[in-house]
C-alpha cells in the first residue's frame, strides 16, 4: 500500500500538468490564441439594410460587429461607455450587440468616435463615428439681457461644441447641460441683433436671434382713462412705438425679462387694435379694445343702458345678478364698490355654497337672451380662433364654487375657476379692479357622465357649440362642484360679455 501511494503521488503533477494543458488547449481553440479583430460594424436589420455603418447616432439601436476571435467577450466599449451583451448572440466573426445609452456632456472625449473590444485574448480598438444628431437651436432665453447677465440657447444636441458665435462675437466660455438641450454662456458686451452660429462634433446650426414681439394679453380691453393697463406677451422691449385702439401711448415701462409693458391710458377716442412695433417687428391684435358700440362686435349685454342690455332684448333680470351702476341715475342702484366703471354692469354675490349649490336660477346666475355668438360667414372658422370675453372686478377674495359657462345648444360648458391652483391646491383669488378674462371656445367641453360637466371631450366645431345659425342663449352660473362648503362666497362684477375674434 505504502508503495502504490508514492507511485500516484509521483504521477500527480504529471497529471496536474495535463489537465492544464487540456485547458489551454480549450481556450486556444475557442480564442485561436489570438485578440479580436473587427473588420466592420454593421446595421442589425434584415437585407437589404444591413450595410456597413461607417457613423451613427447613439440612441440605443443594435448593432452587429464583425471580424475574426470575437467569441467570449469581457466588455464592449462604445465611446468609452460599456455595452451590456449576450454572449449567446455572440460567434467567432460576429457579436450582436445594443449600443448603450451616451450621454456625450460627460464622456472621456479622448475615447470618442471608437469600439474597444476586449476578449481573454486581448483587445482591440475600431474607429467608428458614433456620436450625437446635428445640434438644433429652438429658443433663446432671453435676448434682453444685459452683458455679463446669463443666457441660454435651447434645443438639442448642444454637446461637443468646438465654436460658438452669438450675433457676430465669438464666445469663448459656454457650457452645456447634461442632456444637451442647454447651452449656458453670458451675453457679450454688444447686443446683438444678427446670427448664431453653434459648431460641434456632429455640425453647424445657424439661426437668427429673432425677437418679433407678441401680445397674447391685455389687463383690460377696455379700461377707462387714467386706469393701468398692461400688454403681455414676449419680446416687448426695445419699444418704438406703441398705440391702444389708435392712440398713441407716449409712456410706458417694459419689464425687465420683456414679457409685458404696462401704461396709463389716456382719453381714447374709437375703437381698434393694440399694436406695438420694436426693432425687431410689429405685434398687433387681431380684435379691438376700447369697443365702443358693442352691437357690432358678437355681444352679450354691455351693461349700457337702451343696448342690447336692460331693455329686455338680452338680459333675463330675473337670473340673479343685480344690475347696478357705476356713477347712478335712473332707476339703476349705485355701486360705488366697483371704481374705474362708470357705465352700467352686473353685481354677483352669494354666500358661502354648500356642496352641490347654485344653480342656473336665484343667486347664482346671469342670464342672457339669444345672441349671434359668431358671424354666419366665421361658422367654419376653427374653435380656437374665437374666444367667450368679459369684464370682471373680483371685489372679495374668492376660494370656491366655479362659474359654468354654457350656450343652450349641445351640452358643452367652460369653467372659470381662477382659485384653482392645480389639482389639489387652491389660493384666494381677488383682482386689482377691473380685469378682461379671456376663453377660448376650444376651452368649452362635453359633460362627462364620471368626470363632470365641462370636463369631457373639447368641442370640435363651431356650430356644436351654438347650432347652424351662430345664434344661442348664454348662461353663466356658479356652482360648487365639492362635497365640502366652499371656504368664501363670491362678491364681485361682470361687464361686456362677448365673443370675439383672436386669431
Amino acid at each position: 500500500m505504502k508503495k502504490k501511494l508514492s507511485i500516484g503521488l509521483f504521477f500527480l503533477p504529471v497529471l496536474l500538468l495535463i489537465a492544464a494543458l487540456l485547458a489551454t488547449c480549450k481556450k486556444n481553440t475557442e480564442n485561436n490564441g489570438h485578440p479580436p479583430v473587427i473588420t466592420s460594424v454593421r446595421s442589425y436589420v434584415a437585407s437589404p439594410n444591413d450595410t456597413v455603418l461607417h457613423s451613427a447616432v447613439a440612441n440605443g439601436q443594435w448593432v452587429v460587429i464583425t471580424g475574426q476571435n470575437l467569441q467570449n467577450a469581457t466588455q464592449i466599449n462604445f465611446d468609452g461607455v460599456p455595452a451590456s451583451f449576450n454572449t449567446a448572440l455572440f460567434a467567432p466573426n460576429s457579436a450582436v450587440v445594443k449600443i448603450p445609452d451616451i450621454q456625450f456632456s460627460t464622456i472621456d472625449t479622448a475615447k470618442l468616435y471608437t469600439v474597444v473590444y476586449a476578449t481573454a485574448g486581448g483587445s482591440t480598438t475600431f474607429s467608428f463615428k458614433l456620436g450625437p444628431a446635428a445640434p438644433t437651436i429652438t429658443a433663446i432665453s432671453n435676448v434682453f439681457a444685459a452683458p455679463g447677465d446669463s443666457v441660454y440657447l435651447y434645443g438639442t444636441n448642444l454637446v461637443l461644441v468646438q465654436s460658438f458665435t452669438y450675433g457676430g462675437t465669438k464666445i469663448s466660455s459656454y457650457k452645456s447641460n447634461l442632456d444637451g438641450t442647454s447651452l449656458g454662456f453670458l451675453m457679450p458686451a454688444a447686443t446683438p441683433t444678427s446670427q448664431i452660429i453653434v459648431t460641434t462634433k456632429s455640425g453647424t446650426v445657424r439661426d437668427t436671434i429673432n425677437a418679433t414681439p407678441t401680445i397674447s394679453r391685455i389687463s383690460n380691453e377696455n379700461a377707462y382713462p387714467d386706469d393701468s393697463v398692461y400688454v403681455f406677451g414676449t419680446y416687448l422691449k426695445n419699444i418704438k412705438s406703441l398705440t391702444f385702439a389708435g392712440t398713441t401711448i407716449p409712456f410706458y415701462t417694459s419689464s425687465s425679462d420683456g414679457t409685458s409693458v404696462g401704461f396709463v391710458l389716456p382719453t381714447l377716442t374709437e375703437s381698434g387694435p393694440v399694436t406695438i412695433t420694436t426693432k425687431f417687428g410689429t405685434a398687433t391684435t387681431v380684435y379691438n379694445v376700447n369697443i365702443i358700440d358693442f352691437s357690432t362686435s358678437s355681444a352679450f349685454p354691455n351693461g349700457e343702458w337702451l343696448s342690447n342690455f336692460e331693455n329686455g332684448s338680452n338680459w333675463k333680470y330675473y337670473g340673479g345678478a343685480q344690475l347696478s351702476a357705476g356713477t347712478g341715475g335712473a332707476w339703476i342702484p349705485y355701486v360705488s364698490e366697483f371704481p374705474s366703471n362708470t357705465g352700467d354692469f352686473m353685481k354677483l354675490a352669494t354666500n358661502i355654497l354648500t356642496p352641490g349649490e347654485g344653480n342656473t336660477y336665484s343667486n347664482y346666475a346671469i342670464l342672457l337672451n339669444s345672441t349671434q355668438w359668431v358671424p354666419k360667414s366665421n361658422l367654419n372658422d376653427a374653435v380656437g380662433n374665437w374666444a367667450f370675453k368679459f369684464e370682471v372686478n373680483v371685489k372679495k377674495p374668492w376660494n370656491g364654487g366655479t362659474f359654468i359657462i354654457q350656450s343652450s345648444v349641445g351640452d358643452y360648458a367652460a369653467l372659470w375657476q381662477p382659485w384653482q391652483v392645480s389639482a389639489t391646491q387652491t389660493a384666494a383669488y381677488k383682482t386689482n379692479g377691473w380685469i378682461t378674462v379671456t376663453i377660448p371656445l376650444s376651452s368649452f367641453r362635453k359633460s362627462d357622465p364620471t368626470l363632470g360637466q365641462g370636463m369631457g371631450v373639447s368641442v370640435a366645431k363651431i356650430t356644436d357649440l351654438v347650432g347652424v345659425s351662430g345664434s344661442s342663449e348664454c348662461t353663466m352660473y356658479i356652482h360648487n362642484f365639492s362635497t365640502s362648503p366652499t371656504a368664501t362666497g363670491f362678491y364681485g362684477a361682470f361687464d361686456n360679455l362677448r365673443v370675439v375674434k383672436i386669431k
